[in-house]
C-alpha cells in the first residue's frame, strides 16, 4: 500500500464523495475511537475551542487511525509552529481557522507545503515521516501529496475574498477544502446564531456553487439531524461535519434521563 493510499479522506473528496464526521472538543483518545469506530470518515480534533495539548491530539490521532478514521486537526490559528506540529504528529490534514484574505490563504499554504509550494519545515523523523531514513528521500513529495489543506473562511471579509482565493494558481493542487464559518457569517449577515436564517443559507449555498465549480470540497454546516445533512448535500457540500462530541453525549444523556423522568411519574401516578 501506497503512502498516499494510507490517507484516502483526500482521494475521497476529489472523487467527489461526501464524508461526514463530528468536530472533536474533549481531549479523549476513547472518545475519538468510539466515534471512529461508529463509522466517521474522518473526526476533527478541535485546539482552536478544546483544551488538548500537542501530546493529547497525537494519541487523539493515533485512536482515530486504529478505528478506521482520518484524524484531522483544527489548529488554533494560521500560525506556522501550529500548522507543523499538527501535521508532524501524523494527522491527515489541517483544518486552518481565520483565512479573511489572500493573504491569509497564500500563508496557510506556504505553512502547510513543503518546497517548491511552500516552506513547511522539514523534518521525516516524526510520525508523519514514519521516523525513519528511508523515507527522506520522498518525504516532501509524499507529504505534499496526500495532506489534505482546509481553510475556514471567517466573517464577511473571508467571503468577499473567496473568488481571489480560488483565483491562486494551481489552486486544486494547494488546497482541499474551503469551509464556510455559518456561524460567523450569521453574525456578519446581522443574524448572530441563526444559521438556519433564509439570508445566512443563500450566502452559504452561492459560496458552495464558486467553490464547487473551482474543483475544491466544499463544507461549512453543522449537521443537528438528517434534514440538516439534506440541505447541505443538496447545496453541493461534501464535508458534512456533525455536532461537537460533548453536545452529542449531552443530548444524548438529556434524552435518555428525560425517558427516565417520564418513566418515574407515570409510576409514581399508577401506584396512587
Amino acid at each position: 500500500m501506497s503512502m498516499t493510499e494510507m490517507f484516502p479522506i483526500k482521494n475521497r473528496l476529489h472523487a467527489g464523495e461526501v464524508v461526514a464526521g463530528p468536530w472533536c472538543v474533549i481531549p479523549s483518545p476513547d472518545v475519538i475511537h468510539i466515534f471512529a469506530r461508529a463509522g466517521a470518515d474522518f473526526v476533527i480534533i478541535d485546539m482552536e475551542h478544546g483544551p488538548m495539548s500537542f501530546e493529547t491530539a497525537a494519541a487523539m490521532t493515533r485512536a482515530a487511525e486504529a478505528g478506521g478514521s482520518a484524524p484531522l486537526i483544527r489548529v488554533a490559528g494560521n500560525g506556522e509552529e501550529a500548522i507543523l506540529h499538527a501535521l508532524d504528529i501524523g494527522a491527515h490534514g489541517v483544518i486552518i481557522p481565520h483565512i479573511e484574505s489572500l493573504e491569509d490563504a497564500g500563508d496557510a499554504i506556504a505553512h502547510t507545503k513543503y518546497h517548491p509550494m511552500g516552506r513547511r519545515g522539514f523534518s521525516p523523523f516524526t510520525p508523519a515521516g514514519g521516523y525513519s531514513l528511508d523515507r527522506v528521500a520522498d518525504h516532501a513529495v509524499v507529504q505534499n501529496a496526500r495532506t489534505l489543506v482546509g481553510l475556514i473562511l471567517e466573517g464577511e471579509e473571508g467571503i468577499e475574498s473567496l473568488d481571489e482565493i480560488l483565483s491562486i494558481p494551481d489552486i486544486r493542487e494547494k488546497v482541499d477544502l474551503i469551509y464556510i464559518g455559518a456561524y460567523d457569517l450569521s453574525q456578519a449577515l446581522g443574524h448572530p446564531g441563526e444559521v438556519d436564517h433564509p439570508e445566512v443559507r443563500r450566502r452559504m449555498q452561492e459560496c458552495m456553487k464558486r467553490i464547487r465549480k473551482s474543483g475544491i470540497a466544499g463544507g461549512g454546516y453543522v449537521a443537528k439531524d438528517g434534514k440538516d445533512v439534506e440541505w447541505m448535500v443538496g447545496s453541493g457540500m461534501q464535508f458534512v461535519t456533525l455536532l461537537p462530541d460533548c453536545t452529542l453525549l449531552y443530548h444524548a444523556m438529556e434524552a435518555r434521563y428525560g425517558d427516565l423522568h417520564r418513566a418515574l411519574s407515570r409510576e409514581r401516578r399508577a401506584s396512587r
